[in-house]
């Protein structure tokens, strides 16, 4: 893991985001997964499982029987010809994904989605997902996550029969990277500086992208090593809220929630600090916005590189001494 190798990563977003464009719409990167299922079963670790739960939730939105498991757990489903298998590694080769994945073989269908097609992921799997991201150099999941997130969503659209423009959406979220990454020079020590507090920093997001707050917050926890939580919106009035009172709290907020005034109610007596990431907020501290944030997916495939560009920021001051 290496700071410097992860700003590369995370700068050549667009450029692959818009390639994988390129594979939707020419219709290659779902060959040989079946449509024709009863259920799915999502199975990952780390931010694997992070993307798989907002998919997951989508799916059943939308009429179709599915759950995303830690693939560590020892409670997982019976094996069945109608439930499709979607093991998500990027590399290929975590253990309790594979070890997990392993007894359905040959019993139901499954799909192994990674960035490293000859990877122990694949074998024994009926079909195998590229993820298209191409080798991230500075050893941190960050192309890999946004590709996870948007071939899930082509899953999506394959198992409920829907023909939205999905490249579109694709190259929309590429243009907005590439807007933040331009841009970053006047927005991202701001920023920075406002959600490094002492006490750690916390993420929030609607339950229809949680995914980028867990994203987000991983990346504090891995690069820079610095604490950092994600809570969903309406459940952090429940569970969140009390910490408030007692620390420096400093909030990301990826809004769209119907819950957020709740929120921003208790963070604006307690005089908390609150970047948004997409909206225009009255009540933050600062307001980040980019072209496309009025497009669900579109944030849910754009805003998780703020935390990103926050983390490694404070990652390469760590390694290298002065202050961000």
């Amino acid at each position: 893991m290496e700071p410097q190798g992860h700003l590369a990563d995370l700068e050549r977003k667009p450029e692959v985001l818009l390639k994988l464009a390129d594979a939707v719409e020419a219709g290659d990167v779902l060959a040989g997964v079946p449509d024709d299922v009863d259920r799915v079963l999502l199975l990952g670790m780390g931010s694997s499982t992070y993307a798989a739960g907002v998919a997951a939730a989508r799916l059943r939105s939308r009429g179709v029987d599915a759950v995303a498991e830690l693939a560590s757990s020892d409670l997982l489903p019976a094996a069945d010809p109608r439930t499709l298998v979607v093991a998500i590694s990027a590399t290929g080769g975590s253990a309790e994904t594979i070890a997990a994945a392993r007894p359905y073989v040959g019993r139901s269908p499954v799909i192994a989605v990674t960035n490293v097609v000859q990877s122990p992921i694949t074998v024994g799997a009926t079909s195998v997902v590229n993820l298209r991201a191409e080798p991230e150099v500075g050893g941190v999941a960050c192309r890999s996550f946004q590709n996870t997130l948007a071939l899930l969503l082509a899953l999506e659209h394959l198992l409920v029969g829907s023909e939205p423009d999905l490249a579109a959406t694709l190259r929309t979220a590429a243009r907005a990277c590439a807007d933040l990454l331009q841009r970053r020079g006047e927005w991202l020590a701001t920023v920075t500086e406002a959600l490094a507090g002492p006490d750690g920093t916390w993420l929030v997001a609607p339950f229809r992208r949680l995914s980028s707050a867990q994203q987000g917050a991983l990346m504090l926890r891995e690069g820079p090593r610095r604490p950092a939580v994600a809570c969903e919106t309406g459940d952090w009035s429940h569970v969140d809220v009390y910490l408030t009172k007692s620390l420096d709290y400093r909030l990301l907020l990826f809004p769209g929630s119907g819950y957020e005034d709740e929120l921003l109610k208790w963070t604006r007596e307690r005089g908390s600090t609150v970047i948004a990431v997409g909206d225009d907020i009255p009540a933050a501290t600062y307001c980040l916005r980019y072209p496309g944030d009025t497009e669900d997916d579109v944030r849910l495939l754009t805003e998780v590189l703020v935390a990103e560009l926050v983390a490694q920021r404070l990652w390469s001051a760590s390694v290298s001494g002065p202050k961000p």
